[in-house]
């Protein structure tokens, strides 16, 4: 199974955003979706340096829930910021001290922050022990590390123990 599947997951990935890009669950969209699934993860392996292990899956939905839910919020609020007086924004660097250890996981903790408005991941140190944040409007920096550590980082701690 896992010469045909070496991505089950990423298999899996791929046939969800095919079925949501061509915007149709026809049985004919399946069908290419899935031979899409099946075929461009066994052309790419080889592109692939460390297959991240992957633990709870259902706690992936739950970050994937609260990632999309904040990304709507945070949309608003840079909306709000934006639109209101720009002289009273506060943008600053911060750093995340990070407890990941997994490449995967840090790498998807830094798209997640730069995913969402308002933040962006500048860099990751060398040790991989920090990441550079840059923040539109900061209030409290020690209030923002922890909700990050909270909502995104301890997910992905369980997500990828490795």
């Amino acid at each position: 199974m896992k010469r045909w599947l070496p991505q089950p997951m990423f298999s899996l990935f791929l046939l969800l955003i095919w079925l949501l890009l061509v915007n149709s669950a026809a049985p004919g969209q399946i069908v290419l979706g899935a031979l899409l699934a099946v075929t461009i993860p066994l052309f790419t392996i080889r592109f692939w340096p460390d297959q991240p292990c992957m633990r709870r899956p259902l706690t992936l939905i739950v970050y994937l829930a609260v990632f999309f839910w904040d990304i709507v919020v945070a949309n608003l609020t840079v909306a709000r910021l934006i639109l209101g007086p720009t002289g009273n924004l506060r943008s600053a660097f911060i750093r995340l001290p990070l407890d990941l250890k997994n490449d995967f996981a840090i790498t998807l903790l830094a798209h997640t922050i730069s995913l969402t408005p308002g933040t962006v991941s500048a860099q990751v140190t060398e040790d991989r022990r920090s990441l550079l944040i840059h923040v539109l409007d900061l209030d409290d920096e020690a209030l923002l590390v922890n909700r990050i550590k909270q909502r995104y980082e301890a997910p992905l701690k369980e997500i990828f123990p490795c």
